[in-house]
């Protein structure tokens, strides 16, 4: 019993024990832990510690440069190995100021490719509003039609410094208000049309399901016509172009195949005669294939009859019979 009741204690300490070690692990987590020694006037925790509050990331901090994730803005080419990086991929960088544009600071991030560890530096551009690649790579040049990306072309520079005056800038305005009384038709008759057309929700989710309804019972009449001919793949409907495609082909007939090996043999024989040997053999040949042919009337007038066919070993022994008594006849007579 006192054995048991040891055990006992032993499991209730190792689990108190761990649950403290959970706890404890869980405040240093967030930072909630307070050792001992440690005092108020000693300041923050991590100071106490000797750790800066982001840890590992600002190992770097007393030059200025924080570890963070940097995306990738664009499509850029490695300069190391040269194989395309893409949009959005991420990356450990070392941020730094490398100077500024009026109050605006100036960000370099410098970070190494995952292709083959090359360093790769890209710096912000605050006056054109964009990132530059200072060393390392090569961006991806991809030129696209404004209408088919459905964006929204920024003037140049030229027409950005040109705005500033008065003169042209009133100019301009003139026409595009002329540009908008043009069009002003055109988008209040489209906006008419698109509020007429999706102002009942309910009609136009039921004209959408019924689509979808003939769809599907069009396909699947499709793939049962092609289970009955024997198909794996569903065949597309009939149309008239596929009709008058399919009467013009035109299939060989088996006469038509006899008539060409016909015309090829008479075309590949020879124009003279044959010689007498050859002749001589054709005529042999077609008097023994008469005299296999040729059959006996009495015979085939007894096989009509119901009379049967004598064997050749019967045919032998009537006519050793018939041998004998002449024999005998002919020594009696002598």
């Amino acid at each position: 019993m006192a054995r048991y009741l040891l055990d006992y204690f032993r499991c209730a300490e190792l689990g108190l024990f761990a649950f403290l070690q959970s706890s404890l692990a869980a405040a240093r987590a967030d930072n909630f832990y307070y050792p001992p020694e440690w005092d108020p006037s000693q300041g923050s925790l991590n100071k106490f510690h000797g750790q800066h509050a982001l840890r590992e990331r600002a190992k770097k901090i007393d030059q200025g440069i924080l570890v963070i994730r940097f995306e990738m803005p664009f499509n850029i080419w490695c300069g190391g190995c040269n194989s395309m990086i893409a949009k959005g991929v991420r990356f450990n960088a070392e941020k730094k100021q490398v100077g500024n544009y009026y109050s605006t600071r100036i960000w370099s991030f410098t970070m190494k490719s995952a292709c083959c560890r090359h360093e790769i530096v890209i710096q912000t551009d605050p006056k054109n509003c964009e990132y530059v690649i200072i060393s390392g790579a090569q961006k991806k040049t991809e030129d696209f039609d404004v209408d088919d990306a459905e964006t929204l072309e920024f003037p140049a520079d030229e027409e950005r410094g040109k705005l500033a005056d008065p003169f042209y800038r009133l100019e301009h305005q003139e026409k595009d208000l002329k540009k908008k009384k043009e069009a002003e038709p055109v988008l209040v008759r489209l906006q008419r049309l698109s509020d007429a057309k999706h102002s009942d929700d309910y009609a136009v989710n039921k004209s959408l399901r019924a689509q979808l309804r003939n769809q599907k019972k069009r396909v699947a009449e499709e793939e049962s016509a092609s289970r009955k001919r024997g198909l794996g793949i569903r065949l597309l409907p009939n149309s008239e172009q596929d009709a008058a495609h399919a009467a013009k082909v035109k299939f060989s007939s088996k006469f038509d195949q006899n008539r060409k090996d016909k015309r090829a043999l008479i075309n590949a024989s020879s124009i003279f005669p044959r010689l007498s040997s050859s002749s001589t053999s054709e005529k042999r040949r077609l008097e023994l294939e008469s005299k296999r042919r040729r059959i006996s009337a009495s015979q085939a007038t007894s096989l009509l009859a119901g009379a049967y066919k004598p064997s050749s070993w019967s045919q032998t022994q009537s006519a050793v019979s018939c041998s004998r008594p002449k024999v005998a006849s002919v020594s009696a007579r002598r």
